[in-house]
């Protein structure tokens, strides 16, 4: 016999996050960003933090924004390589730590590799940009439903 736990708590935490979700998705295509993915996906991982959302959006935001800077920088100056890779990696932990942006190493480091990896059809500073663009706006989106909608647990 298996164990279920579906309570009212757990569909209202389904439908925020569901929620959530949807209106960033859906923010991301009005604005017409190119991976409009990167919007919900954004606001599940804040909406269904286990800490506070107000401070993992902070870390979110400060590394993204730092990773999409420096890996558009990189990219621009520097062929695709290993070695180039590795570096800025190693980067994004040290000016995280400069700037003590606590917990938002992780995301420069996703963000960078997401700028360098990939390959674009763009400029890496407009594929930087439209990055931290639709990660924000699911940030955005994940605060005001956290905001209006908080979680009970």
């Amino acid at each position: 016999m298996v164990n279920s736990r579906l309570t009212l708590g757990t569909l209202l935490d389904a439908a925020r996050t569901t929620i959530a979700a949807v209106a960033s998705l859906l923010l991301a295509r009005l604005l017409k960003l190119p991976e409009f993915y990167w919007a919900p996906i954004s606001a599940i991982v804040i909406i269904e933090s286990t800490i506070d959302p107000r401070t993992l959006a902070w870390q979110r935001f400060a590394g993204t924004a730092l990773g999409a800077a420096l890996g558009a920088l990189i990219a621009t100056f520097f062929p695709s390589n290993g070695l180039v890779y590795a570096s800025a990696i190693f980067l994004s932990g040290l000016l995280c730590a400069l700037l003590r942006f606590r917990g938002g190493y992780r995301f420069a480091a996703i963000t960078v590799s997401l700028v360098l990896l990939i390959a674009h059809q763009r400029p890496a500073w407009i594929v930087a940009s439209h990055r931290f663009v639709e990660v924000s706006v699911g940030i955005a989106v994940a605060l005001a439903i956290a905001e209006v909608w908080p979680n009970r647990t």
